[in-house]
């Protein structure tokens, strides 16, 4: 596994060496998140701030409703659309259902130069790659079909699709279940730093993404380079 260099309380960079070895272990699975690494975030705060900015809601309370909602929503215990009901139109709204969900679906944005590294690497050493992400089902389906997620991802454990959600260890167990490699032939890409202590207690090398750059230099340490374009 890989160090993290930090300050109390906060990881400060992205994992750059590999742990209790003298040379870079053997790399055969990319485990990867899709918000903040290969995305934006798909329904973030940001993201409900502009949606109460313009379409008028009172965001304070728009927030604690999408709070006591979302873990539901994400593990596809509710529907999109009982989503909404619960968290915007359990009023009536000067606004359609379908405006508003179009907001949301075009706040996903690509990171290309992440999307490119990933497709690279893969390409070089036929790494498997698999998504590992708390997403909601219709939103996960838009992004995955949007972005072409599925023409680089081999296989995707949505919280949507398994039931649970990271920080659950169990979600872990199941990627590496599914991809059929031992955690210490994996890489896990991922922006929040709980995630990646936890998957760094089960074995995978955990790098903390950033930015392109610091993420292309951990990668490097395991002997996974691309040549730059």
């Amino acid at each position: 596994m890989a160090a993290v260099t930090t300050m109390p309380g906060q990881h400060t960079i992205a994992k750059t060496r590999p742990r209790h070895a003298s040379k870079a272990p053997v790399i055969s699975c990319l485990l990867v998140d899709i918000g903040g690494v290969l995305l934006t975030d798909g329904w973030n705060h940001e993201d409900r701030a502009m949606a109460s900015k313009k379409f008028a809601l009172n965001a304070d309370e728009m927030e604690i409703r999408h709070r006591q909602a979302f873990e539901t929503y994400e593990a596809d215990a509710l529907s999109l659309d009982r989503y909404l009901d619960l968290v915007i139109f359990y009023r009536p709204q000067s606004f359609s259902r379908k405006r508003f969900t179009a907001f949301m679906f075009a706040q996903s944005q690509p990171i290309p130069a992440m999307i490119a590294l990933v497709r690279a690497l893969k390409e070089k050493y036929r790494l498997k790659v698999v998504v590992i992400s708390n997403e909601a089902r219709a939103l996960n389906a838009h992004r995955i079909k949007k972005f072409a997620l599925d023409t680089f991802v081999d296989s995707f454990v949505s919280s949507c699709f398994v039931h649970l959600r990271k920080p659950d260890p169990e979600i872990f167990r199941m990627a590496l279940d599914i991809a059929q490699v031992p955690a210490h032939q994996v890489v896990y890409l991922e922006d929040t730093p709980m995630f990646v202590d936890i998957a760094d207690e089960m074995g995978i090398h955990g790098i903390l993404h950033t930015d392109v750059a610091t993420t292309s230099a951990a990668l490097a340490t395991f002997g996974l380079m691309v040549e730059k374009p």
